[in-house]
């Protein structure tokens, strides 16, 4: 029997292609992570240098700095390498200070529980 030298090793299903490159980590709670893998395991934790978190809110964005940044497994969701040739976002989207997109979180995040007590509120009206 024949043992697989280092070189094939590399599986598509390994993360040791996207060492020292740029990824955008997608993590179950939603959150968005940029930054460099450093290390990783075989339980898909991973190591990110220089990470930021990155808030969406409508046309709004920020880019929250984290620095190095570890990453348990059972968080991701989907890790992916960014094209650093292109845009990383649509020319529509506007850059601003964390402490606005935090007000911008708040409003979106009041806005969605108000829907959610206003729609308990009409249930016993049964539009079916």
């Amino acid at each position: 029997m024949s043992w697989a030298g280092p070189d094939e090793l590399l599986l598509s299903t390994s993360l040791a292609g996207f060492l020292d490159k740029k990824l955008i980590v997608l993590l179950r709670d939603g959150r968005k992570l940029l930054g460099t893998l450093c290390s990783f395991d075989q339980f898909a934790n991973v190591v990110l240098q220089g990470a930021c978190e990155r808030v969406i809110v409508g046309e709004l964005y920020c880019d929250v700095p984290l620095g190095l940044y570890v990453i348990r497994g059972e968080n991701v969701v989907l890790i992916g390498e960014l094209d650093s040739e292109k845009d990383e976002l649509p020319a529509h989207m506007t850059c601003v200070p964390e402490a606005e997109i935090r007000k911008a979180e708040k409003a979106e995040r009041e806005a969605r529980d108000l829907k959610g007590s206003m729609r308990k509120r009409m249930e016993f009206l049964d539009f079916d």
